[in-house]
């Protein structure tokens, strides 16, 4: 564009078409040009459609799988509602992924943790005879306290719970006979038949003594060899006594506890034939009394919740070293 009024100076000859004037082709020229663009732009973004970006061109950020919310879903689909729900995404892998393996996978351990808190309330259930192989006896009793009320079934159920997550953690399945839901028992019997249908790899029934006071300890039951009516322990006495062994030995290191002042001989083992949960089981079983509530300086142990774990730990320690994990 000119500023002034002066008429444009003259073109050179060798700018002018020898037929006609360079100024008057120039309308022709813009109209040419003004179509060819939309075509040359469409066919440019046909080359990057059909052949991707050009290499070390910046990525667009990736559009996501699948629609996060009902809004969102509606957007991918035209004719969907922003109410309808969005399909159900596949479950992730995590989620699916097996549970870790440990030094005890496909074992089966059952812990019978002794009597049941509310026995007291159920003394004509409890009292009724159930049949132990060799003679008759009371379905479960009440189990003792310390002076001060802490109850065995309250103490045996803790520990219980607390080697069942000690084995878990290496893979073991482990069954409780009860698990404090039950308003009394189970009787005895049931006990033993619970480990028999599980087809333990090892059962240990947890209990502490009612022994009077002085008398300190921990102690290992054991079966003895009995046979007669539904009961016959031939094949289980010798690995019981290896479990029991080996129960005795980490329980010992585990809490720094002494075996038994008062019976077992220093050993810390006892063999009774008068315990229907051992006549009757047909899998390696023992008894663990961790020690005396009736005494002051074994009860203080016993309500402490540091001690039941260290006792966990060496029920659990002695159970895994059993079966070779």
């Amino acid at each position: 564009m000119r500023y002034d009024d002066s008429p444009p100076p003259p073109e050179s000859a060798s700018s002018i078409s020898p037929d006609r004037p360079w100024f008057a082709r120039r309308p022709a020229l813009a109209v040419t040009l003004a179509a060819l663009a939309p075509t040359c732009l469409a066919g440019w973004v046909l080359t990057q459609v059909l052949s991707g970006p050009a290499s070390g061109a910046p990525q667009p950020a990736a559009a996501p799988l699948a629609a996060s919310s009902p809004a969102a879903a509606a957007d991918a689909k035209p004719n969907a509602s922003p109410s309808s729900p969005a399909p159900p995404a596949a479950p992730s892998a995590s989620l699916a992924a097996a549970p870790a393996k440990g030094p005890l996978t496909g074992r089966t351990v059952v812990l019978d943790p002794g009597h049941n808190t509310g026995n007291f309330k159920h003394g004509r259930e409890i009292d009724q005879q159930v049949d132990i192989g060799t003679n008759r006896k009371e379905c479960d009793t009440t189990g003792t306290t310390t002076n001060s009320g802490y109850m065995e079934a309250e103490f045996s159920l803790d520990v219980s719970h607390r080697a069942r997550a000690l084995l878990e953690a290496k893979g073991a399945k482990v069954v409780l006979t009860h698990d404090g839901e039950r308003p009394w028992g189970p009787c005895i019997d049931e006990r033993a038949r619970i480990g028999n249908q599980a087809a333990a790899d090892a059962v240990v029934s947890v209990h502490a003594d009612g022994a009077s006071a002085g008398n300190r300890g921990f102690h290992v039951i054991l079966p003895a060899r009995v046979k007669g009516g539904a009961a016959d322990t031939a094949k289980i006495v010798g690995p019981s006594r290896d479990l029991g062994e080996r129960i005795a030995s980490n329980f010992a290191r585990a809490t720094g506890s002494s075996p038994a002042n008062y019976l077992g001989s220093g050993t810390g083992l006892v063999v009774r034939d008068d315990l229907g949960g051992l006549n009757l089981s047909t899998r390696p079983k023992v008894f663990i009394e961790c020690g005396n509530m009736r005494d002051d300086k074994d009860a203080a142990q016993l309500m402490s919740p540091q001690w039941r774990q260290k006792a966990a730990q060496g029920i659990a320690d002695g159970i895994t070293g059993f079966l070779g994990g």
